[in-house]
């Protein structure tokens, strides 16, 4: 899977998406330290490949991962600065939540942060739906990057011989 390039000097605002989400009873914000049970749970349960990325934003004082909140259970995460500095992702948001603009609020909340450390353009890394990012924030395939830093990733024990 390529990586994309995102201008940060050229994303929208938020503010009103968060809004929006926050009337329809979503809260997209940062996670916090207390709070790494519960996350880890549950992309352990919905997205075991990224469980450690996610540990590692827990790393960060204060954690680079932003989630979605509805009922006071977890919809959706997304991470930066876990992979590699200046890296957007992962990120993921149940199934059955997707459609509602949540991704989108993550994925700006995090490209903000970003931004606010000093960065002008962030790489989203690995992507499946380039078309997503096209969309949200203009991003662009990096040509030769389809093999990415991801290319000599263990295998997990379930598929080694």
């Amino acid at each position: 899977m390529p990586d994309m390039l995102a201008r940060l000097y050229d994303i929208p605002s938020s503010g009103a998406e968060i809004a929006r989400l926050a009337a329809e009873g979503v809260v997209c914000r940062r996670a916090e330290s207390y709070e790494r049970t519960e996350v880890l749970a549950f992309v352990r349960e919905h997205f075991p490949h990224w469980e450690d990325e996610v540990a590692a934003a827990f790393g960060a004082i204060p954690p680079t991962v932003y989630i979605a909140v509805e009922n006071r259970a977890v919809q959706g995460f997304a991470c930066y600065n876990v992979t590699r500095p200046d890296y957007f992702g992962p990120t993921g948001v149940l199934e059955s939540q997707r459609g509602r603009g949540i991704g989108r609020v993550l994925l700006l909340q995090c490209l903000e942060a970003l931004a606010a450390k000093g960065y002008a353009y962030a790489i989203i890394g690995g992507v499946g739906p380039a078309e997503f990012y096209e969309r949200a924030v203009g991003a662009t395939l990096i040509p030769g990057s389809e093999k990415g830093i991801y290319r000599n990733r263990l295998a997990p024990p379930e598929s080694r011989p």
